[in-house]
């Protein structure tokens, strides 16, 4: 099996952001790092090359051998849009998602190209939810 790539770091948060290109995207990610903190207690690090996560869980898949240790959630300032993990998905949270504003979602990724296509306040609600769902389940 092989090791997975995607692995906690030392590297520096703050510098990854300052890499970012797009002027709002690296605002908005200074700001996500503030949010996550904020509703986690969590420090920010990074995972793999890319991805700021905010406290950590073990996984072990049902379909395969693999198995892990992955963010109970984080973000990431990909060049498309902000990805924010929302690891368990988005059935329970409709009655959220109904408010938020202009956003994407795939199984368990929500897609927003700028923090202003959103309700701030619904988004907190949301990464809220979905953090202390991820702990329960996971602790």
């Amino acid at each position: 099996m092989s090791e997975l790539k995607t692995t906690v770091n030392n590297a520096s948060v703050s510098d990854f952001i300052n890499t970012v290109a797009d002027e709002t995207k690296k605002r908005d990610s200074f700001a996500l790092v503030e949010l996550f903190s904020k509703i986690t207690g969590e420090k920010p690090k990074m995972w793999g090359s890319s991805i700021i996560g905010f406290g950590q869980y073990h996984y072990k898949s049902e379909k395969s051998k693999q198995e892990g240790d992955w963010p109970l959630t984080g973000f990431s300032p990909r060049k498309q849009s902000l990805t924010l993990y929302i690891t368990l998905g988005f059935d329970q949270y409709s009655n959220i998602l109904e408010n938020l504003g202009k956003y994407k979602t795939s199984k368990g990724c929500l897609y927003i190209n700028k923090l202003s296509d959103v309700d701030q306040n619904v988004l907190e609600k949301l990464m809220r939810a979905s953090f202390t769902d991820m702990r329960q389940k996971y602790s």
